[in-house]
């Protein structure tokens, strides 16, 4: 009888700069205690791999490294301290740091913190839209300290009595963004009175709960007096979910000039913002959070929301997003669709169909 295999087809970086290749001699990882090993499904890739293929982010000490955050797949075995998955279950997660979790691998394993049962009718590929900008958006509103501390659904009654949702307004700037979309579900979810986005496709964004949707088209200037025309000199709260620093001069112009407002960003998007574009004083003056959308380093703010997403996919409280499906696991196609990124060409949300 013949053992157990314990290597896998993988694709890998082997140098920063160079091109994903494929190797099928990659060791099959064996869940610890709290995780869950997986025969990998879907594996989803976003801009920010491709600034690890080609800078490094997250993985330049790690090398040879796999990418791909974004994972679906079948439960094959748990660790001894698992209480929520079994081997069977179809399973939705952020892969963390660690190689052994990342999606472009035939087997991985994934914390039971932050993964989730994948409720009848979704696909694999629907679940597979959600982990990395669903995180991104979901702690840029409510992490207390990187975020806009905007108090979560799922917190305590206190914390939700103490703030006044239907009496707030908040600022999503990159509607048409699939973090900014995401952000729109959840503003919605955490009751909050006023959403205010600009850009995107207005129909889908109110269907999901904006209560204005707003043309980013006409120049900086314009679109300031849009926002302003709506949120007077009351808007504390702005998520930028698409802009580079030249262009969150936009969001932090229309914040208070009187009240000491919040602009949460996308940590791929820090660097020094331009302040002589910003459009009246800021007398209060305001703060830039920086966010980085990655479970294991917001345990208290995501482990709730990981709990519930099965439910909240059911509910329809969270929609899945649209995306495009690439069979194999296939070098050329991963760096093809990398390359766009960088490039800076229009891309639909990718998905790599890795087993049935």
């Amino acid at each position: 009888m013949s053992s157990p295999s314990t290597t896998q087809t993988a694709l890998i970086v082997s140098s920063i700069g160079g091109r994903v290749t494929p190797t099928s001699s990659w060791p099959i990882p064996r869940p610890g205690p709290k995780q869950v090993q997986i025969r990998v499904t879907v594996a989803g890739l976003n801009p920010h791999d491709q600034k690890s293929r080609d800078a490094g982010l997250l993985i330049k000490d790690e090398l040879p490294a796999i990418i791909g955050n974004d994972i679906t797949g079948v439960v094959t075995a748990i660790g001894e301290q698992v209480t929520r998955f079994s081997v069977g279950d179809r399973v939705v997660s952020q892969s963390q740091l660690a190689y052994e979790q990342k999606a472009l691998q035939q087997f991985a394993v994934l914390e039971e913190d932050f993964t989730a049962k994948i409720p009848h009718p979704f696909s694999d590929h629907d679940a597979a839209t959600l982990p990395t900008n669903a995180l991104a958006a979901l702690i840029s509103l409510f992490d207390p300290t990187s975020g806009l501390d905007i108090p979560a659904p799922w917190s305590s009654s206190s914390s939700r009595s103490s703030f006044d949702y239907a009496a707030t307004t908040l600022l999503i700037v990159g509607g048409g963004s699939n973090c900014g979309r995401f952000g729109v579900q959840f503003a919605k979810m955490a009751g909050i009175g006023r959403i205010v986005v600009v850009g995107g496709e207005e129909e889908e964004l109110k269907k999901w709960g904006a209560t204005v949707v707003l043309d980013r088209h006409g120049g900086d200037a314009a679109v300031i007096h849009r926002i302003r025309q709506v949120v007077g000199d009351d808007l504390v709260y702005v998520f930028d979910a698409i802009n580079l620093p030249e262009g969150q001069h936009v969001g932090i112009s229309a914040l208070s000039s009187s009240q000491r407002g919040k602009l949460a960003r996308l940590r791929s998007s820090v660097g020094t913002v331009d302040e002589t574009r910003i459009v009246g004083e800021k007398k209060a003056g305001y703060e830039l959070k920086n966010v980085l959308g990655i479970s294991q380093l917001k345990t208290d703010t995501v482990r709730p929301f990981w709990e519930r997403l099965e439910g909240y996919l059911q509910d329809g409280s969270v929609v899945p997003l649209k995306y495009q499906v690439i069979d194999g696991l296939d070098a050329d196609k991963v760096n093809e669709l990398l390359d766009r990124y960088r490039d800076g060409k229009k891309v639909v949300q990718t998905h790599f169909r890795v087993s049935e």
